[in-house]
């Protein structure tokens, strides 16, 4: 009775509200326009009030920090007890140049390495195929063998610092790569730590960076869930990418919704598998966009947490806290930047990454402000590493947990980001999982459209990206100094590609190359082969051909 007065009374002080304080402002000047919507095109509130959020419960919904659901984090402490890994994405040209591009983030202050591979080891190419010119070094760093893997991270100790990897459909090859490195430092399995992009899923939906069909990438991803269970216990094998259906044209409740789901496929295959979910669930991680939109990003972020944790219990029977518990790495949106007066992307990667701060991510990446022109140059690459820095030290912001926590708009916003992708989650089931909806091509469908109308919002004004539909500049001067990868990078890779193919043990490559096919065609783990091929020195494009050999190639259907 006392909850109906209460709500009563707060609807008759909103509606005196209305009559008396709000119907006069609006006659004396308006508003701005006449609608107002998130970056994902949802319409926004003009005022969020308690009714807004009655259907909250707090022990259900949002507890304390460190605890089921973990909606306000999932560590007790928040950023109070350990700030979020500042991990800069890095890499370019020649192994010894991204090398030294490490070495000088980490003298600046960085606590993690994040590599960024050319387009040519992402393919699964070596630098000398034919399909590889034009290409290496220029988007990343070129990697073709263990010898190039070695260069990389020479002088750097892999079993003092996390290094993720932002690979994907070669993924395995690439962790075999690192864990021999590591081992030829000296370092014990058991005790590094690091993260494999391996989301296989995302690049059929959004990155478009495949190799073999859809069901056969799955049982290479699942292989290196059981490989790091048993060999490399604090290694993530996994980082589920919203990031990059984000970059595609997805709204945030499409990234969260695809992002989860596709967690949750994966969870779906170990299993299956035979995993025990306590054991390789707590690896699995996380990667999420932080684009324009502050509070919507915040909500995005909190609502993921509370999804992944009921998700786990509820549909999976977890009964442990760190296999409920979703940890993820965030990075500023790379698709927000514009050429246009490139020195706004500095606010604009300030702003994002206040969010995935706010939200409690566990690392972040800040993108550099000329990367809409090329990849960064060092003092562009220091730009980035000093605002997060300045955001952890300078602004307070990590002094509370999850300051917005009992916000009216924010905890409305998490709520409706939910649902939808609650609603998301069943049409995908209906489907047969999300293997099947993207065979279908349902998620590739729901980003196009997305990615229409968010443009068409665009050129109609009803979205403004500043100095570039409004605030343009005329004739403004280029000032920017880029970073330029000539196709010299090429020639030294090659150099190197023929050194290593001539000393390394021809037959032993053979050996390790026929082992993996073996073990692909009788279905076993693929990994103790790869290790072994690689351990010879066979390279990137040798591996991949092997394994083309037994799976194919996927071809994508038309959309």
């Amino acid at each position: 009775m006392q909850e109906i007065k209460e709500a009563s009374s707060e609807d008759q002080a909103k509606e005196r509200w209305e009559e008396e304080v709000l119907k006069p402002s609006l006659m004396r000047q308006g508003e701005r326009k006449l609608s107002f919507k998130t970056v994902s095109l949802d319409e926004v509130n003009r005022l969020y009030t308690p009714s807004d959020t009655a259907n909250i419960d707090f022990d259900r919904d949002l507890a304390f920090p460190g605890q089921f659901p973990y909606t306000r984090g999932i560590h007790a402490t928040g950023h109070r007890g350990k700030l979020w890994t500042m991990r800069q994405f890095a890499g370019f040209g020649t192994p010894e140049e991204t090398n030294a591009r490490f070495k000088y983030l980490l003298r600046e202050g960085q606590t993690g390495l994040s590599v960024a591979y050319d387009l040519p080891a992402l393919m699964g190419y070596d630098a000398d195929s034919p399909l590889s010119e034009g290409e290496v070094g220029k988007c990343g760093v070129a990697v073709s063998s263990l010898a190039d893997m070695e260069a990389l991270f020479d002088g750097i100790p892999l079993e003092g610092v996390t290094v993720s990897q932002t690979i994907n459909a070669p993924a395995s090859v690439f962790l075999a790569m690192y864990l021999v490195v590591a081992q030829k430092q000296g370092a014990d399995w058991k005790k590094i730590s690091g993260t494999l992009q391996n989301d296989i899923l995302k690049e059929y939906i959004a990155q478009k960076e495949w190799i073999y069909p859809i069901r056969s990438a799955m049982k290479l991803v699942i292989d290196t869930f059981e490989f790091c269970t048993n060999h490399v216990p604090r290694y993530n094998p996994i980082s589920v990418s919203g990031y990059h259906i984000r970059e595609a044209g997805a709204t945030a409740l499409q990234e969260l919704a695809f992002t989860l789901r596709d967690g949750i496929e994966y969870v779906e295959w170990g299993v299956r598998a035979g995993l025990d979910i306590e054991q390789f669930v707590p690896r699995v991680s996380f990667f999420f966009n932080a684009h324009n939109d502050f509070f919507e990003e915040i909500a995005k972020y909190r609502a993921a947490r509370r999804m992944w944790a009921r998700a786990m219990r509820d549909r999976f029977g977890a009964r442990y806290e760190r296999t409920m518990q979703m940890r993820f790495h965030t990075q500023t949106a790379g698709v927000s930047l514009t050429v246009q007066q490139p020195l706004n992307n500095i606010v604009r990667v300030a702003i994002q990454a206040l969010a995935g701060v706010l939200g409690g991510t566990q690392s972040l990446h800040t993108d550099a402000f000329d990367e809409a022109l090329a990849l960064p140059t060092d003092k562009a690459a220091l730009i980035a590493l000093r605002t997060q820095q300045i955001i952890a030290e300078e602004t307070g912001v990590a002094n509370t947990v999850d300051p917005l926590g009992g916000s009216y708009f924010v905890e409305a916003l998490t709520n409706k980001l939910e649902e939808g992708a609650l609603d998301y989650f069943d049409r995908i089931d209906k489907m047969g999982g999300m293997v099947e909806a993207v065979e279908k091509g349902f998620p590739q469908r729901e980003i196009q459209e997305s990615a229409y109308q968010f443009q068409k919002a665009l050129e109609r004004g009803d979205q403004t990206i500043v100095g570039v539909n409004k605030y343009e500049m005329k004739d403004q001067p280029q000032e920017v100094p880029t970073l330029v990868i000539d196709e010299s990078v090429r020639q030294r890779q090659l150099e190197r590609l023929e050194r290593t193919r001539t000393k390394r043990d021809k037959g032993a490559v053979e050996k390790g190359l026929d082992s993996l096919r073996m073990a692909a065609q009788r279905g076993d783990n693929t990994m103790p082969a790869t290790i072994e091929a690689v351990r010879a020195y066979a390279t990137l494009g040798e591996i991949c051909s092997a394994l083309r050999d037994v799976y194919g190639i996927y071809e994508e259907p038309a959309i």
